[in-house]
This record gives C-alpha cells, sequence and structure tokens, in this order.
C-alpha cells in the first residue's frame, strides 16, 4: 500500500455506477439466460478504462476498477466457486427486514438506498464451496493493469468478499453449522486473495458482516453473541490472508449503504477493539453520514495499534448532496489529530454502486463528490502540511 509522507491522499470502498447497457448484459448473464459473452466481456474493459480514467481525473489517488463485472459485492463469488446458487426468488429465505425499518414501517414499501437487490437473484451455499474459475478474476486484473497503466493513478485496489461477508450475505443452505460453512470458506477464498495480492494490487476485504448485520441478520442475537461471531469471522479473514503483508491490504466495515434511519446501528466503539486484531493495515469505516460521524471521538478515545491506518468516510455514499470541500478538510483533520497526518486517507462511506443498477446517487453526482474530495484533501494538506 502506497502512503504519502507529503498530503492526504485519497481514495473510496470500491463499487460504483455500471453503464446502462453492461447493467442489462450483466442482469443477463445474473439471470442465466443467454448473452454475447464476448460482447459482455468486451464492453467490461471499456468501461473499466473509462472509470479509471475518470477517477483520476476527478482526483482519486488510490482507484478500483468500481467493480463493473460484478452484479453485486457478495453474488459475484457465484461465477468462481463451486457449491453457490441462486434461490427461487429475488430475497433469501427467512431474512428480515433490518430492524430500524420495522421502527418505520411506512418505509417497507421503499427500495431502501436507491435499490438494486431486487435487480438480482439471491444466492446460497447449496453444496461445498470451492475456487473453480479463475478466468473472471483474470479477466479482472487485466482489465484494471490495462487502465492503470494508461491513467497513472498512485495506487491500485481490487475488492473481494471475506469469509465472514459471503457467510453472511450468501447463507449457508447445505453445510451442518454456520462455522463449517465459513471454514470452508477460508480455502475457497484464498486463491483470489493471493491471486489480486501478487498481480500487485492492495487487496481490499470487504466485511459489511462485521458492522451491518447487527440490525439486520442478526437482529435477535445478543449483543455478546454478535460480537462473538465477528470475532470469528475475523479470525477467518487472517486465516485466509495468511501468506499476504497486512500492508498490502486494506479491509472495510459498514452499516449497511442504505438511507434509513438506522436507529439500530452497533456504536464503532464497540467494534474498534476487534477490527484492530484483522491483519489488514488500512481500516476503511462510514464517518460521513450523520449516524457515524460523531464516532471520530470514538476512534480518538481508542487504543489504535502504531501499525494501523485509519480511511474514513469523509462523502456520504446515500445522498446527491455534494459536501462542501471545507467540511472534508474539518474531518479529514479530526482523523489526522488522532493517528498522524501520514495514517489518514480520505475514502467513501460505501460503495457507490453496491448493487449493479442502484441509483442512490447518480453517476455524475458520485464524481462531483470525488472532485470535492479531493479538493478537500488539498485544503487539509495545506493545514496539516504548512
Amino acid at each position: 500500500m502506497k502512503l504519502s509522507s507529503e498530503r492526504i491522499l485519497t481514495t473510496h470502498v470500491g463499487s460504483l455506477p455500471r453503464p446502462d447497457d453492461l447493467l442489462e448484459m450483466l442482469g443477463k448473464e445474473d439471470r442465466g439466460e443467454p448473452v454475447d459473452t464476448v460482447a459482455l466481456h468486451a464492453r467490461t474493459a471499456e468501461a473499466v478504462k473509462q472509470l479509471v480514467k475518470d477517477q483520476v481525473e476527478a482526483g482519486i489517488d488510490v482507484v478500483s476498477d468500481g467493480e463493473m463485472s460484478k452484479m453485486a459485492y457478495n453474488i459475484y463469488a457465484k461465477h468462481r466457486l463451486t457449491g453457490l446458487g441462486a434461490t427461487d426468488g429475488t430475497g433469501v429465505p427467512g431474512r428480515k427486514l433490518p430492524r430500524d425499518i420495522q421502527d418505520f414501517p411506512e418505509m417497507e414499501a421503499a427500495p431502501l438506498g436507491g435499490g438494486g437487490p431486487e435487480l438480482m437473484q439471491a444466492t446460497v451455499c447449496n453444496g461445498p464451496v470451492a475456487y473453480a474459475d479463475h478466468a473472471p478474476l483474470e479477466r479482472d486484473i487485466a482489465n484494471l493493469k490495462s487502465a492503470t497503466a494508461a491513467a497513472g493513478p498512485h495506487d491500485v485496489f481490487m475488492n473481494s468478499a471475506s469469509p465472514g461477508c459471503l457467510a453472511n450475505y450468501v447463507p449457508n443452505a447445505f453445510y451442518p453449522s454456520r462455522d463449517e460453512y465459513r471454514e470452508n470458506l477460508i480455502e475457497a477464498m484464498r486463491p483470489e486473495y493471493n491471486a489480486i495480492h501478487e498481480c500487485g494490487f492492495v487487496l481490499q476485504l470487504d466485511c459489511p458482516d462485521l458492522a451491518g448485520s447487527r440490525h439486520t441478520d442478526h437482529q435477535d442475537w445478543t449483543e455478546d453473541e454478535f460480537l462473538a461471531d465477528a470475532e470469528k469471522s475475523i479470525e477467518a479473514l487472517n486465516a485466509a490472508t495468511a501468506d499476504i503483508p497486512p500492508e498490502a491490504m486494506r479491509m472495510h466495515i459498514c452499516w449497511l449503504n442504505y438511507a434509513g434511519p438506522h436507529t439500530h446501528d452497533i456504536p464503532v466503539a464497540r467494534l474498534i477493539g476487534l477490527l484492530c486484531k484483522a491483519r489488514p493495515q488500512a481500516l476503511l469505516f462510514e464517518g460521513a453520514n450523520p449516524r457515524h460521524e460523531h464516532e471520530w471521538e470514538d476512534w480518538k478515545a481508542a487504543k489504535i495499534p502504531d501499525d494501523k491506518v485509519l480511511i474514513p468516510g469523509v462523502i456520504d455514499s446515500t445522498t446527491n448532496f455534494v459536501e462542501h470541500p471545507q467540511l472534508v478538510a474539518q474531518r479529514i483533520c479530526r482523523y489526522a489529530d488522532i493517528v498522524g497526518r501520514e495514517r489518514v486517507l480520505a475514502g467513501s462511506d460505501c460503495g457507490f454502486g453496491t448493487y449493479a443498477g442502484r441509483r442512490a446517487v447518480y453517476p455524475s453526482v458520485v464524481m462531483a463528490k470525488f472532485r470535492a474530495m479531493a479538493e478537500g484533501a488539498g485544503i487539509a494538506s495545506d493545514r496539516l502540511w504548512k
């Protein structure tokens, strides 16, 4: 991971809006309908090339492929692993509404956060998991390598779902227990993690389960039960990435990417100790939305290991408000005052395209937010490196 001793670098969580024509082809692929795979792969490569160029021009230092080839952060795995298959409908059987939405029932009919899940088939584990098809990952790596060679960003990262993420959001319908499923995902996902690292990209492990599942899938658990399970997921992540240096990895957590009340989100203060046990050097987390911006005080009060890098969200991923650069700078400086200016990057709360087809934030507004973040990082850099 390339840091800076001269200025605040900018990045984001990963997923970005897909072009409409690519979205249509991805949807067909997801539903198992006939699709021209040659055209799909060519359009994906073209989209990645343009997107990387757009990120660099908007002032993003550490870029990604925007997950252009993926229908979602989790179910993409069904194209790579054995044992994962679609359910009969769009929803996961037995999945409850988020706890906060239950408190405000008039919201139940509205697509959360701009929708998205209804556009794709839900996926479950229905057989033994193992990494079987390396071709999709190899195409993703080749596309991003080609795009970044042309655009010349400061650094590059690629997303991958953590074992705990898949155990939670691609639920188990095969193994005798959740623990056994998660254990098998360690070896199943290890080839993907190693391949991303070996090609020279920073590996980002996506772990929305470590916070977001508390008020959704595990809302009936006690907090102690939830934290004990989260620790198992961190242990699984650590085991699966044992071959990769911590400084080559970053880890993202969130409370799920939708504009809801979020009144039952578990406080980050209860999670920081666990998060610091994870091997990845950098931690990405929400720091811009109205429910979590105040938690910089909890990070300030915590004992953060000297080797950890913080990448707080300084722009919100669920609203079309474009943050003022001065506000972005204020948010950055709060965290620089906690761990030092060289251990902070500016990021986004979550992805802007968690599900392909989500329209919570319009594509042109996403780029406007990126430009505001870059300008704010410049202001913060001037303050921190006087």
